[in-house]
């Protein structure tokens, strides 16, 4: 994966910078106590050493802990004090000064990325355990004259590694998408004069920006670090590249906050990346580059990956392969020595045998099986841009989904329209409908909402009589349009209708907040707006909202027809007063169709799913209500940020929603279902919020549509947002991951077993069962045949539950059915030894050709037996690419030495009895296969 490289946010001993303070540091630093000496620092190292460094998102980490202490201390704070912290005065830094903090903090950057090179990810491809085995022996290979054989390993480490090597380096595309942050002028308030300081507003670069400097902003502007707000009028700031969520957010500089309110609905903060929708303002820039909360955000991204445990369990196996290899190829080599006394060939026996005992093809089968399913996949709409994530989704059993887009269809759809006193009425959806129809600023989805409900439910409201005067457009401060109508001279007969019309909708705080009178439909009479409606209207709306409704305001106004446009400002102040409250539009965002039957069948694959939001509470429980999830058991991120770690651990593991979650809340739920839950989650989002879970997540999804970070941190892209496309890419998970099970335990199984009998069998003969060309002409052939595993079916149970890797099943699983290989080649043994009486050198030909096809046929019948828990050939077949590959390998094996080949390679015809006794044997074989896989199935409750 490409690499981030951050500046530290503060180092474990804060250096003095120019600009730092002890204040500064006593609000970061608690004062070391007596005990933080030599033996607890002792004690501390050994305890790390130990835990490694695990991240179980329980607790904010150091660097998180630092910067919120120091935001919430300047938000805190009186403005005065603000200075202060950061060495800067009213009229701002000097030149000289701001010129040398910036030398001394460096460019105002929040990361440095750069790409790993090529050679990086060749390395990591060519390092593989199996590789380094095969490239030792083929090196031997060669230095013992056996070319062909060291020639074939080599090809085998050519394809892993070039396999390997494209895909790494084709999903190495994780660059931070922040080059708009880093590229921008930004006003700044600089001082300029030796004797008398004159202040002085200068455009500077954002990365030149420096903590201490004041910022001027506008519209538009981007907040190049985290700011602590001088001053303010009306400002309104969109959060989204933190959030994700598509609402604003006012700010204020004139309060001071408490601890108790969440980091980012901190009114007097503004965070670097978010930007001004509307208003203005100055603000002194308290953290730039790493020290900003950004950079926290994304200080995690590329670190936070829990450990592959498929990939751990693999080099666990070699290790052990490597060793049985050491121990069983000097005995065996001891032997033949002893026997022949001809070290060499000696030699050249234990290589071959060590060749054997080595899965040469696992790097291939597992790319193969990895290839296969990202094919499969990219069929249903699915880009995989890191194969490994196939496999994991194999066993992802817990799914995070970030609600916006991907439960609902991500567009409004009109639901209702009331009166104040919440009875529907159709003059309240006339007006709204006006409004919607005449404005021509600028069209939201809920205009285009409410037009459709009106055309769609055979309302005929005749927009053709009405005129349009003038509009007052939308805008964040007053949060509201209105749009000035008038009948037609044709329709003044209308009393009802008659002279002009200022009609109003927007936020319903806002309208009623020009409202002087409340219209009460049924009665005909319109009445002063009192408290008591103003109250009972606000419940009203409150208790929409928790059913996860949307509400606007709509209210109306009888214009005088000597109304004149004087001065923009007035005329909003002027007519936007005294209207005529009507009702309340009411909105929602429906789930898709495929939603819930798409949660459904997850969860019969034993997945379960968990929304993870930066909605509300209520519009979360109202969505996940609609499509069957489960909402007894919800929790908020603000109520998470005041749990102890173990509580946070067990609310994390019982909540199905979490609303209003930060960035660093999410990522800190996904760790905890991790490390504390041990599951293998993933996690579905598109928007820059989404990036730290998609990142650490076992599995990260996003969508085409997402956010270009996102995209580049996932692992896999959805090109439609459709859940039932996950549900086909887990069941292709699980299929990978069991044919890689298959091959691993049926290759360790057969050659340990295999090994082993060799090595009784060269105990036996004092001579070696096999020459070197022959036994590894056999271990080719077998190899050959296991090619076709990744086109391997499952059973349906199989695909049901999530697949794991287990620690201890291997190695127990190995002890099972090992001895069981071993049993079967020994009674070949005894039977070619007593029945046929080749013991002696004379009749060595003759004991090579039958313990080579014996050797082969069991090396390739046992995945017939391996592959399922059923009786194989009579309640389970395999896969026909499978079959065929049995046929013919085992024809092979079995005519080879009625060829002239077998001739060259020392082969002699075998008697029709002997394929008689083969027929036996591997009808015992297979029948104590299955005793013993029964006994198996029983004590461990799985096989594969």
């Amino acid at each position: 994966m490409a690499r981030l490289k951050f500046p530290t946010i503060f180092c474990k001993q804060i250096p003095k910078l120019p600009y730092s303070n002890p204040i500064k540091e006593n609000l970061l630093h608690k004062p070391q106590t007596q005990g933080d000496g030599f033996p607890n620092s002792v004690f501390g190292f050994f305890r790390r050493l130990l835990s490694g460094n695990r991240v179980d998102g329980g607790s904010r980490t150091e660097e998180e802990e630092k910067v919120y202490s120091w935001l919430y201390a300047l938000a805190q704070s009186e403005k005065d004090l603000v200075f202060e912290y950061v060495r800067s005065t009213e009229r701002g830094l000097s030149f000289t000064e701001a010129e040398r903090r910036l030398g001394e903090s460096g460019p105002n950057v929040p990361l440095d990325y750069s790409f790993p090179g090529w050679w990086h990810f060749l390395w990591v491809a060519f390092f593989h355990p199996f590789n380094i085995i095969l490239i030792v022996l083929s090196a031997l290979s060669y230095v013992t004259s056996d070319s062909p054989n060291g020639c074939i390993m080599l090809v085998l480490v050519f394809i892993s590694v070039s396999l390997r090597f494209c895909q790494e380096y084709s999903s190495s595309k994780a660059a931070m998408k922040l080059s708009e942050f880093v590229r921008c002028p930004v006003k700044v308030q600089r001082c300029a004069g030796r004797v008398v300081q004159t202040e002085l507003v200068v455009q500077v670069d954002q990365r030149d920006v420096v903590p201490g400097d004041i910022v001027i902003f506008e519209p538009g502007d981007l907040f190049p670090g985290d700011v602590r707000l001088l001053s303010s009028k009306h400002l309104v700031v969109s959060q989204a590249s933190l959030t994700g969520e598509s609402w604003t957010t006012e700010k204020t500089a004139d309060i001071k906050e408490d601890r108790s309110t969440p980091l980012l609905d901190l009114k007097n903060i503004c965070f670097m990346g978010t930007n001004v929708i509307s208003g203005s303002g100055t603000g002194l820039v308290v953290s730039t580059g790493s020290k900003t909360y950004m950079s926290t955000m994304f200080l995690t991204m590329g670190k936070k990956k829990p450990p592959d445990d498929f990939e751990n369990g693999v080099r666990r196996i070699s290790y052990v392969v490597v060793a049985v290899m050491l121990v069983v190829v000097i005995i065996i080599i001891v032997t033949a020595y002893l026997s022949s006394h001809i070290l060499s060939g000696s030699v050249l026996f234990g290589i071959s045998v060590a060749s054997a005992l080595t899965p040469q093809m696992l790097p291939l089968i597992v790319n193969t099986s990895l290839a296969k399913g990202a094919l499969a996949m990219a069929k249903d709409r699915c880009i995989v841009k890191s194969t490994t994530a196939i496999r994991d989704m194999g066993s992802m059993d817990i799914l995070c989904i970030d609600k916006t887009g991907t439960l609902t269809m991500n567009r409004a759809i009109m639901v209702g329209h009331l009166d104040s006193w919440g009875l529907p009425k159709d003059e309240v959806l006339h007006y709204a409908f006006l409004n919607s129809f005449f404005k021509t600023d600028q069209k939201y989805p809920l205009d285009d909402a409410i037009l459709a409900y009106v055309y769609t439910n055979g309302y005929r409201f005749q927009p053709s009589k009405w005129r349009k005067v003038d509009e007052i457009p939308f805008d964040f401060i007053r949060r509201r349009v209105s749009v000035i109508l008038e009948v037609d001279a044709a329709e003044e007969r209308n009393q009802h209708f008659h002279g002009k019309f200022l009609i109003t909708k927007g936020a319903l705080e806002e309208v009623m907040r020009v409202c002087s009178f409340v219209e009460h439909v049924d009665r005909g009479e319109i009445t002063t707006f009192s408290p008591e409606d103003y109250q009972r209207i606000l419940g009203m709306s409150e208790g929409i909202s928790n059913e996860g409704l949307r509400v606007i305001g709509v209210a109306t106004k009888r214009l005088e027809t000597k109304t004149t446009t004087n001065e923009r400002g007035n005329y909003y102040e002027t007519t936007e007063s005294d209207m005529v409250f009507l009702g309340l539009i009411t909105f929602f965002d429906p789930p898709k169709d495929s939603a819930k039957q798409a949660l459904w069948r997850l969860a019969k694959k034993g997945i379960k799913a968990k929304v993870l939001t930066g909605d509300s509470l209520s519009l979360a429980i109202k969505v996940c209500t609609e499509v069957g999830i489960r909402t007894t058991d919800v929790v908020t991120g603000p109520e998470l940020e005041l749990l102890q770690q173990d509580k946070f651990h067990a609310t994390v593991k019982r909540a199905t929603v979490l609303a209003r979650l930060t960035p660093t809340q999410k990522l800190r739920v996904v760790q905890s279902l991790q490390t504390v839950g041990g599951h293998i989650v993933g996690f579905l989002g598109d928007g820059v919020n989404d990036s730290l879970a998609l990142d650490a997540a076992n599995v990260g999804i996003s969508v085409d549509s997402g956010a270009s970070v996102a995209k580049d941190f996932s692992d896999i892209i959805l090109l439609e947002k459709d859940l039932n496309v996950l549900v086909a890419g887990v069941e292709h998970g699980r299929l990978t991951f069991g044919n890689t099970m298959k091959y691993i335990k049926m290759s360790v199984i057969a050659n340990i077993g295999s090994i082993i009998s060799l090595l009784i069998a060269s105990l036996v003969l004092y001579n070696e069962p096999l020459t070197p060309r022959q036994l590894l002409t056999q271990n080719f052939l077998y190899s050959i045949g296991q090619i076709a595993i990744p086109w391997d079916k499952m059973e349906e149970d199989y695909v049901k539950i999530p697949q794991k890797w287990s620690e201890k099943g291997l190695p127990m699983f190995i002890v099972w059915n090992g001895p069981v290989c071993t049993l079967c080649d020994v009674a070949a043994l005894v039977f070619i030894c007593f029945y046929y009486k080749a013991r002696t050198i004379e009749d060595i030909k003759f004991f090579h050709s039958a313990w080579f096809i014996e050797g082969l046929l069991m090396q390739t019948l046992i995945i017939h037996l391996i592959r399922t828990e059923k009786i194989p050939f009579i309640q389970e077949f395999a896969s026909w690419p499978v079959i065929c590959s049995t046929v013919v390998i085992s024809a092979i094996g079995i005519s080879i030495s009625f060829t002239p080949i077998g001739t060259v390679m020392g082969f002699v015809s075998l008697p029709l009895s002997y394929l008689g006794f083969l027929v036996v044997l591997f009808i015992g074989y297979f029948s104590i296969g299955q005793v013993v896989k029964r006994i198996y199935i029983l004590v461990y409750k799985r096989w594969l």
